[in-house]
């Protein structure tokens, strides 16, 4: 299973992003997906995450975020809005067989490569 992340770019703060991770499966509805990101020096942290129609988010980010998912399109989403500096990092999808609401990178088998998302003040 491959994932393969796009969307990243750089935005002024305030602004919107939208993040797509295509997964190479015929069972996409199978698996829950989450993004994390990584900020230089720092440790990789939940984002989001979604499996079947439930969705959880990090503190940080509710209300601001919003994943979904195109199981016909085996593609997920994260819709980034009114972001903030502190949000600069890679953002990584991630996926894996489950149905369960997972936020610890070690439970996620399958990772996308990373894009980078910049908010400037």
């Amino acid at each position: 299973v491959q994932l393969q992340a796009s969307g990243g770019g750089l935005v002024q703060a305030g602004g919107s992003l939208s993040l797509s991770c295509a997964v190479s499966t015929r069972t996409f509805s199978n698996y829950a997906m989450a993004w994390f990101r990584q900020a230089p020096g720092k440790e990789r942290e939940f984002v989001a995450t979604i499996s079947w129609d439930n969705t959880f988010y990090a503190d940080s980010v509710k209300g601001r975020f919003t994943i979904s998912r195109d199981n016909a399109k085996n593609t997920g989403y994260l819709q980034m809005n009114s972001l903030k500096p502190e949000d600069t990092a890679v953002y990584y999808c991630a996926a894996t067989v489950a149905a369960a609401t997972m936020t610890r990178p070690r439970n996620y088998e399958y990772w996308g490569q990373g894009t980078l998302v910049t908010v400037s003040s």
